[in-house]
């Protein structure tokens, strides 16, 4: 049995030690309202600008890289894991970093060259300290993002996007971030950003339906069977694509970042609940553990009063 020098050692650091954990998950209680609204807020914006960029990929034919899929040519692709800054988070970090490894896992399958980008310290941290190549990193701030970082990823990543395959040009965009679904449940996804997907009808030709059909047909007020709309482009097409393709970029990421910020600090103040209790019940066993002892060594003091007292006696007779 421990010594109660030892026990109650263990039960001080022990309550110290709940005292963090307990402060952590105060401060997270009092952020995470605050992140899951910013997070909430951002969508719309982000839901709008996307609709945007899909419905002029969709309605219109236009020769552009934010629409055009490289099929056999640029193998490099860039991949943004956004982790966290700080640790207490639980499984967040190692989760994105073990999602993140099977990505690259798959599109080196793929006969990919994927070229890594992290942002939040403890990812950096990861992959540094494996000598890993990494083409970008950012820190700061990871449990609340401004638009600043975003604009600053955004920049480099649209950069490398754009340039052409000789210049070391990445072909697609991946980013691996959590998102935020409530306050139990934080699901690591994995989102292409570029090229953009297109999601269109499916048309069978065999059937023969022409535009002329449709718009004859009895279902020509169904809106699935509406002619798609047309686009006029001031001053060029190029230029407005130009000017949309960095916005579109900035506002995925700092979405991504906003919920991710969500992301950890629930993960964190669910960490910290967690930890906090399993010190008390630590405490509880050290405490019980400490009275044992106590009560031993009580009991073999006085056993051994009582054997003194009994052979002082034996000898007085």
């Amino acid at each position: 049995m421990a010594s109660q020098l030892a026990l109650k050692s263990r039960i001080n650091s022990t309550t110290s030690l709940g005292k963090i954990f307990n402060a952590q998950e105060m401060i997270a209680s009092s952020h995470i309202a605050k992140a899951r609204n910013v997070a909430l807020n951002a969508k719309p914006y982000t839901d709008a600008i996307f609709d945007a960029v899909q419905a002029l990929a969709a309605h219109t034919h236009i020769d552009h890289p934010i629409m055009t899929t490289h099929e056999g040519g640029n193998a490099r692709v860039a991949v943004l894991a956004l982790t966290a800054d700080r640790g207490m988070a639980g499984a967040y970090t190692s989760s994105i970093i073990r999602e993140t490894e099977g990505l690259l896992a798959r599109l080196d399958q793929d006969g990919k060259e994927p070229q890594l980008y992290v942002y939040g310290r403890r990812g950096v941290s990861y992959y540094k300290y494996r000598n890993r190549d990494v083409a970008g990193t950012w820190e700061g701030d990871s449990d609340h993002p401004g638009v600043e970082v975003a604009e600053s990823i955004s920049k480099a990543l649209l950069d490398a996007y754009m340039k052409p395959e000789g210049e070391n040009g990445v072909s697609e965009l991946y980013i691996v971030f959590t998102e935020f679904i409530n306050m139990v449940v934080q699901r690591v996804r994995v989102l292409r950003m570029l090229p953009v997907e297109l999601v269109r009808p499916a048309v069978d030709a065999s059937d023969g339906i022409t535009m002329s059909d449709l718009s004859e047909s009895d279902d020509a007020d169904d809106p699935a069977n509406e002619v798609s709309p047309l686009y006029s482009f001031e001053p060029s097409v190029d230029e407005v694509l130009d000017a949309i393709l960095p916005k579109y970029i900035q506002s995925r990421i700092h979405e991504c970042l906003l919920t991710a910020a969500a992301s950890e600090t629930a993960s964190r103040q669910n960490a910290m609940h967690t930890a906090t209790d399993n010190a008390n019940n630590l405490i509880d066993s050290l405490t019980r553990e400490l009275n044992a002892s106590r009560q031993a060594a009580i009991t073999q003091e006085l056993t051994e009063i009582i054997g003194s007292a009994d052979a002082l006696n034996k000898e007085e007779e």
